[in-house]
This record gives structure tokens, C-alpha cells and sequence, in this order.
């Protein structure tokens, strides 16, 4: 890469602290795709555009990560906003296809549930001190494959001759893609712990510091 006219690369802290990036605008790109499921799917019933939409959004997952990441475009901002996308977009399609009646009111219980219990302990952190812990790549995996088995369970309640099979299909996806979304909520664990741990140490390492007379 080039380096800028007047001057050398940035600093790593100001890239982190960049805002206005193209993962960034993909994230809340994905926000507003998820909005258009809900009311096409809830609204006019438009069951087929409704999946294409949950499905787009399901594959910006991916490619918000990978500009990220290729065009050295990590952010400070991208890292909290992209797991709370996910999220948000998880949340709004599982409620949405379990009241259109796609999927079982269990299997809804079960996802959401398990998002809250991640979420509640990300605001516990926070609330705590703790430093901000990056997302697992097997929890991201997980989301992945659930952001993708919602459309296609969506897709799959119809009356067709490939609907069956393709139903199927989904649940052999959705089973690894759940166990690995509670493998990772347990991984999680012991990472926060760490966390935890690194916040009490933080002001017992202060203090010693000014006992022994260092500004």
C-alpha cells in the first residue's frame, strides 16, 4: 500500500478509531435488510423476498468481516457493532419466522435464549469494568450458520415438491450450527473470568506502583 502524501501511515490507534468505514456501513446495512424481513414477512406476506432479504443480510455477515480484515479496515467501533448486528438480526428472524409459524416455538426459545444469556453477560462486564472481550470465531461461526438456516427454514414452509427435502436439509444444518453456538457461549466462560480478573488486578497494580514512588 502507498503510503498518503505528507506523511506516514496512521497510527494503529487512530485506524481503530475510525468510524466511517465500509465494514462498518455493511453492518448497518444489514440492520436495515432486517427491518424490510420483518415487514415484508409480517406485513404484505411476502414470504419469497422476505427470505432473500434474510439471506443477503446473512451473507454481509461474511463480507463486512472479510473487508475488514482485507483491506486492513478493523475498527474499534466495527468490533462492538458487528456482534450487536448479529444479534439483532438473529433476534428480529427468529421471532419473525416463529410467529409467522416456520419453526417450532421451542427452537425460538432455545436461540433467543441463549442470545440473552450472551448479551446479559456482555452488559454485566461492562457494567463491571471488565475490558471488552472479541468475539470467538466458533461462537461467529455458529451465528453464521443460524443466520443462514432461519431463511431456509423459511423457505422450506411451503408446499412445493422441494420443500420437504429442503427442510431436511436445514435441520442437518441447524444442529452443528446450535452446537457450536453453545459450545462458544460456554468458551466464553472462562474468558470472562479472565477479564474479571484483569480489572481487580488493574488497581491492586496501581496502588503498588504509587507506594513504591512512580509518577
Amino acid at each position: 500500500m502507498d503510503t498518503p502524501l505528507g506523511g506516514g501511515p496512521p497510527a494503529a490507534e487512530e485506524r481503530l478509531g475510525r468510524i466511517l468505514t465500509v465494514p462498518n456501513g455493511l453492518t448497518l446495512g444489514r440492520l436495515g435488510l432486517a427491518a424490510g424481513f420483518v415487514w415484508l414477512l409480517l406485513g404484505p406476506g411476502d414470504r419469497i423476498l422476505a427470505t432473500a432479504l434474510l439471506g443477503i443480510a446473512g451473507a454481509t455477515d461474511f463480507v463486512d468481516g472479510y473487508v475488514a480484515r482485507r483491506f486492513n479496515q478493523v475498527s474499534t467501533l466495527g468490533k462492538v457493532l458487528d456482534p450487536t448486528a448479529d444479534r439483532i438480526v438473529l433476534a428480529a428472524g427468529v421471532v419473525a419466522i416463529a410467529v409467522y409459524g416456520a419453526v417450532p416455538v421451542w427452537l425460538a426459545v432455545l436461540v433467543l435464549g441463549r442470545e440473552a444469556l450472551v448479551s446479559l453477560a456482555v452488559l454485566a462486564l461492562a457494567a463491571l469494568g471488565a475490558p471488552r472481550i472479541d468475539v470467538l470465531w466458533v461462537g461467529k461461526a455458529g451465528t453464521f450458520g443460524l443466520l443462514w438456516c432461519f431463511p431456509l427454514f423459511l423457505l422450506s414452509d411451503g408446499s412445493g415438491w422441494w420443500t420437504s427435502g429442503l427442510h431436511d436439509l436445514t435441520w442437518v444444518l441447524f444442529v452443528p450450527s446450535m452446537a457450536l453456538s453453545l459450545y462458544a457461549a460456554v468458551c466464553y466462560v472462562p474468558v470472562a473470568r479472565r477479564a474479571l480478573a484483569s480489572r481487580a488486578k488493574a488497581p491492586e497494580e496501581a496502588l503498588g506502583a504509587n507506594r513504591v514512588g512512580v509518577p
